[in-house]
């Protein structure tokens, strides 16, 4: 017992007497159930706050960032709310005509970049838009379309610049979407495109749509400057109507101008081969009232289309001191029959499906058809033009086939053959046969 005691003693001195003054650790006590489940409800209160926070930080991200879009329909910008727009689209076409039987009249068989338009489009505070569209093809640059448009309502709409004039119904329609290569006789009667202000609408739900504009005034299918040589002006209208695929209207044109000797305010006609079939005599120029009326019309139905159209121009001419009204008058039939891929419509054919050789898809075909003709006032002959040279009348028998890749691109083939009256030193000129085709990229 000495011997332990003394062993304790030494330990207790050694050890500073702390070994046996410390008290044994004691474990940490576990939380309850209630104290786990306040803790993860305050960590799943700060993961939703967190939540909020970048929520409300994307949409506030959301009201200043802009849109862009690419697809079938162009390429875009636009702006968060939609206030502002811009669009870049445009079209190519490269063609081909090939002429036979030109013995007498020799027209030279071409490749031609026909059209090559770039276009931009517009808003500006969701009511204000604007096209402006130049051409680059044919070696010239030329601007077709430049102008701004306010929407205040659909029925009420304001247009001011260069543009279309409301009177053709084929000329209304775009290049891209038309039957054929080349528009038909109608078409050179009515103006191309002219300088001025228009105010239109759609009325009773779109079923019927008004126009009418003030403008510069054009020549028959000419397409304007950008200023006027004169203060005569043309007022030009349109009224058309339109249901479940069934478009009938009239379109119409008023005016007066003055020509000269050299800027003669007078057309020439040309044939679809675009060879100039018609024109006036030198010393003839324009003096006084011009009045274009065309009655028109189409109907879609299934995979059947129609389109025809009249117009009749008249011009006051002068030559010398004698003046003469002159009524030239012009129309054309065209039919469409999608065969297999699509349905015909104004705005030319949408495919159901693409050519896609994979997926042993091929886009849609559409066979074509066309009557149409170009009479000149017996008038005009032989004081204003020269028989042996222009000819009084011409009519034409077109067919065609189109292929629709896909919306985008367009192949198309078509054959075409006009009649002559009158036109040559020994009576009528030689028929024109023309073969075209075309490629089209447009978007």
């Amino acid at each position: 017992m000495k011997e332990i005691s003394l062993w304790l003693c030494l330990a207790w001195l050694g050890f500073g007497g702390t070994a046996f003054a410390q008290e044994p650790p004691t474990e940490e006590q576990p939380q309850s159930v209630e104290e786990r489940l306040d803790e993860l409800d305050q960590k799943v209160r700060v993961l939703d706050r967190k939540s909020e926070l970048d929520k409300e930080q994307a949409a506030e991200k959301a009201k200043t960032a802009g849109q862009a879009t690419a697809g079938k329909d162009g390429f875009s910008l636009k702006s968060a709310d939609g206030a502002f727009q811009l669009k870049l689209r445009g079209y190519t076409q490269l063609d081909a005509r090939f002429y036979s039987g030109d013995d007498e009249r020799p027209a030279n068989d071409t490749f031609l970049l026909r059209r090559i338009r770039p276009i931009i489009e517009g808003t500006l505070f969701k009511i204000f838009d604007f096209r402006i569209m130049p051409d680059f093809a044919q070696g010239q640059t030329v601007l077709f379309d430049g102008y701004l448009e306010g929407r205040f309502s659909p029925a009420f709409k304001v247009r001011a610049g260069k543009f279309k004039p409301p009177v053709g119904l084929e000329r209304l329609q775009s290049a891209t979407d038309t039957f054929f290569v080349e528009r038909s006789y109608p078409t050179s009667l009515v103006p191309s495109r002219d300088v001025g202000i228009q105010v239109s609408g759609d009325l009773a739900g779109g079923g019927v749509n008004y126009a009418v504009g003030y403008f510069n005034g054009v020549p028959d299918g000419a397409n304007g400057g950008d200023v006027d040589a004169e203060d005569d002006k043309d007022v030009a209208a349109r009224l058309f109507f339109t249901r479940k695929g069934l478009g009938l209207g009239i379109g119409a044109s008023q005016g007066s101008t003055t020509g000269t000797v050299t800027a003669t305010g007078l057309p020439g006609y040309r044939t679809p081969g675009q060879q100039t079939f018609f024109s006036y005599g030198a010393g003839v120029f324009a003096d006084g009232d011009r009045i274009r009326l065309s009655p028109q019309g189409y109907l879609y139905a299934g995979a059947f289309g129609l389109l025809a159209e009249y117009v009749q121009s008249s011009q006051e001419v002068r030559r010398d001191a004698v003046v003469e009204e002159l009524e030239n008058e012009a129309w054309q039939v065209a039919a469409s029959w999608v065969i297999a891929g699509g349905e015909p419509s104004f705005r030319g054919v949408n495919p159901k499906t693409v050519f896609d050789p994979a997926a042993h898809t091929w886009g849609a075909f559409e066979l074509v058809a066309r009557i149409s003709g170009l009479d000149v006032d017996d008038e005009a002959f032989p004081l204003f033009a020269n028989p042996a040279s222009a000819a009084s009348a011409a009519d034409s028998l077109g067919v065609g086939l189109n292929w629709y890749l896909n919306r985008n691109l367009k192949v198309m083939l078509d054959y075409e053959r006009t009649e002559f009256e009158g036109g040559a030193a020994s009576g009528d000129r030689e028929d024109e046969s023309v073969l075209f085709s075309r490629f089209q990229i447009a978007f």
